[in-house]
């Protein structure tokens, strides 16, 4: 019987439920040609590793491209010849993408929500440019669990980042092939280069404070991660507030 390292334990869990992720939310169909977001970060280098995989080996058959996204105004800079020579590698065509935002153009937002919008936009104009109708994000299912207590918390609304959006005004799709995937996982694994990440908008955003949240209700319950992702496929109308539709008159 074969022994496994603990990193060759690791790297089977993130292929199963990455695999698993894929096919329970439908991700990749026939004739599909993905843009993955490469940010420099090791969810998205992993991200890259296990589409290009897929794509060589599994149907239905698709076609992926990277592309990286310099934001010239934030001194954030990833080694772009590292994260060219990683994409060369995995037989995967690689696109540098140049472009900048002004934070005093709407104060009602935060600078890292502009950063991370006009991004966004970018990898859209790129995915275009490519021939894509979809774009790869390297979402994991801490991302998506954080962003919903966020969002309950700071918004008021149930919502997160599904697996997959149909962006109708942008004629693309997002998927998020790592939704099922632990953080904890990806941070087990050493074969990939660690990029310097000095934003200064990092420390505006509220992110860290629920990656602490989730981590405290899961020494409350080992089980909380899951009934989290369950609530959002179970959410019960009939017990929820729901206010008079005719409201009152004073």
């Amino acid at each position: 019987m074969a022994l496994f390292t603990e990193e060759e334990k690791t790297l089977r869990r993130i292929e199963k439920r990455f695999a698993k992720g894929v096919v329970e939310y439908g991700l990749i169909e026939e004739g599909d040609k993905i843009l993955i977001g490469l940010s420099g970060g090791k969810d998205s280098l992993v991200l890259v590793e296990l589409l290009a995989r897929r794509s060589r080996i599994l149907k239905p058959r698709f076609s992926v491209v990277a592309a990286h996204v310099v934001m010239r105004n934030i001194p954030y800079q990833s080694d772009t010849d590292y994260l060219r020579s990683y994409a060369d590698s995995q037989g995967v065509p690689f696109v540098l993408y140049e472009t900048e935002f002004d934070a005093s153009t709407d104060t009602r937002k935060s600078p890292c929500f502009l950063c991370s919008w006009n991004r966004r936009k970018a990898l859209f104009t790129v995915a275009k440019e490519q021939g894509c109708n979809k774009i790869a994000l390297g979402h994991h299912m801490d991302d998506i669990l954080e962003t919903l207590l966020m969002n309950i918390t700071y918004q008021g609304a149930f919502g997160s980042m599904p697996p997959r959006l149909v962006m109708k005004k942008f004629d693309m799709t997002i998927i998020r092939p790592m939704c099922l995937v632990h953080e904890s996982d990806l941070a087990a694994i050493r074969n990939y280069r660690k990029q310097v990440k000095n934003c200064p908008y990092e420390s505006q955003s509220s992110r860290s404070v629920m990656k602490g949240i989730l981590h405290r209700l899961e020494e409350m319950n080992p089980e909380a991660r899951y009934s989290l992702w369950g609530s959002m496929s179970n959410v019960q109308e009939e017990l929820l507030p729901r206010k008079n539709e005719g409201g009152t008159s004073r």
